[in-house]
């Protein structure tokens, strides 16, 4: 005896009906079956003489037994991914080698967007690449594929401009791994080929992973595009320091040492806190970053110029009212500093308010804060740092006015952010106006 098992379609290609609704019957079972989401295995056997060798050609006439639904449901996690993939603007497209049935059965209860029409893969075979280009838009859902037929579906998508990111564990998935822009192999069910087609590896075979890594990877840019947004304007100001220094013929404001100092303290104590900063709680509901947008945009530009001049000219003339030139050092020197703590929280958001909830959620900014508060005490009261870095005492009513300079300062970012954001709103409603106009 000959026992057959595989998928129904096929087994019964290379099975004997006694009539077509017979094959109709066995069909309708197995699409009944198909729709509850079941993957489906068919069993056949055939009589055959003792001592024959089994080969292919031997999988013929077979007489079909039985059909048997698999019930493997999809994780509540898995459900909640996609849904917080496509919140971020990502497309979530499932290709399989399971039954059409199933495979849309499936793709409904995981909620993908587009499941009414399935593509199998001998529909693809009689799309040209112009046709499944365009077919790719619209279905989400890909039934009875074959390696070639994921690696045009790959390929069509990034002719749309799109960036393709593919999930895969065996052999078969390698090629449209190594084709996507980000192939991911599974690290528990994959093989070693796929893994090293592939660009990362899941350790715990779970797509709500992926999406997890979406979130941490736009969290890391948001806090680098913070960092960068504090660090390049209060550089600048303190080159522009010394610039209108020499500009003027005056003397220069801050010695080599005392630069040096306030780079290191910004550094080892400010710019650490952007590093803790918990992603933004709407950060799943943005669009996807275009790939060749410019880290520095116009409005970033504008921002480091305006702010570097923001932070220069009220410190320097705030410290030239004093007529000891070690008094003006130390004021502008402690002034600049505090300027740039304030902007630092101006810099925990871009264009929203710096002062919300989430503030205190990162307990590293008030480490920094300690920290730099420490360090500025020693060097303003210190006997041997004052010698060194070359500062003084200061009066509570000098205090006093650097710390009304730093609130200005804040106050200032704080409106231009509002109007900013004020602005892109408006501009984004203009054009959702005018798209339903059209």
């Amino acid at each position: 005896m000959i026992f057959v098992k595989g998928a129904p379609d096929v087994l019964l290609e290379l099975a004997e009906m006694s009539s077509e609704e017979e094959r109709s019957a066995w069909l309708a079972a197995a699409d009944e079956l198909a729709r509850k989401g079941q993957r489906i295995l068919g069993f056949a056997m055939k009589t055959v003489e003792p001592g024959q060798i089994l080969s292919h050609e031997n999988l013929s006439n077979l007489k079909m037994v039985g059909l048997a639904g698999l019930i493997d449901p999809p994780k509540e996690s898995a459900i909640q991914a996609v849904a917080e993939c496509q919140q971020a603007g990502i497309a979530v497209k499932m290709i399989t080698g399971d039954h059409k049935e199933t495979a849309r059965a499936i793709g409904r209860q995981i909620g993908l967007a587009h499941t009414s029409n399935v593509l199998e893969g001998k529909d693809l075979d009689n799309m040209t690449d112009a046709e499944l280009s365009e077919a790719v838009k619209q279905v989400d859902v890909f039934a009875r594929t074959t390696p070639e037929h994921k690696l045009r579906i790959v390929t069509a998508l990034q002719e749309q401009g799109e960036i393709v990111g593919m999930t895969g564990d065996g052999v078969n998935d390698a090629p449209a791994l190594k084709k996507a822009d980000i192939g991911v192999a599974m690290g528990i069910k994959g093989s070693e080929v796929t893994k090293q087609a592939a660009d990362m590896v899941l350790a715990d075979d779970n797509f709500e992973t992926i999406a997890k890594a979406v979130k941490e990877g736009r969290r890391i840019f948001d806090n680098l595009m913070k960092t960068i947004n504090f660090f390049l304007p209060t550089a600048l100001a303190q080159g522009l320091v010394v610039i209108l220094a020499l500009m003027f013929n005056l003397p220069l404001p801050l010695t080599p040492v005392q630069i040096l100092w306030v780079n290191m303290v910004s550094t080892l104590t400010l710019s650490y806190a952007f590093g803790f900063e918990p992603a933004h709680s709407q950060i799943m509901e943005r669009s996807p970053r275009q790939p060749n947008e410019a880290i520095l945009t116009k409005y970033a530009v504008f921002r480091i110029l305006y702010v570097s001049l923001l932070i220069t000219v009220p410190s320097y003339f705030l410290a030239m009212q004093f007529d000891s030139h070690v008094v003006q050092q130390t004021v502008l020197l402690q002034s600049i500093v505090l300027v740039q703590a304030f902007y630092m929280l101006n810099c925990r958001e871009l264009l929203e308010p710096a002062l919300n909830r989430s503030l205190f959620s990162n307990k590293a900014i008030f480490v920094s804060f300690a920290c730099l508060a420490v360090l500025q005490m020693a060097v303003l009261s210190l006997p041997m740092m004052q010698g060194i870095i070359g500062t003084t005492h200061l009066t509570w009513i000098q205090h006093a006015l650097i710390f009304t300079n730093g609130m200005i300062v804040f106050s200032v970012v704080e409106i231009e952010k509002y109007l900013t954001l004020r602005m892109k709103r408006q501009k984004e409603k203009k054009n959702v106006t005018s798209l339903q106009g059209e």
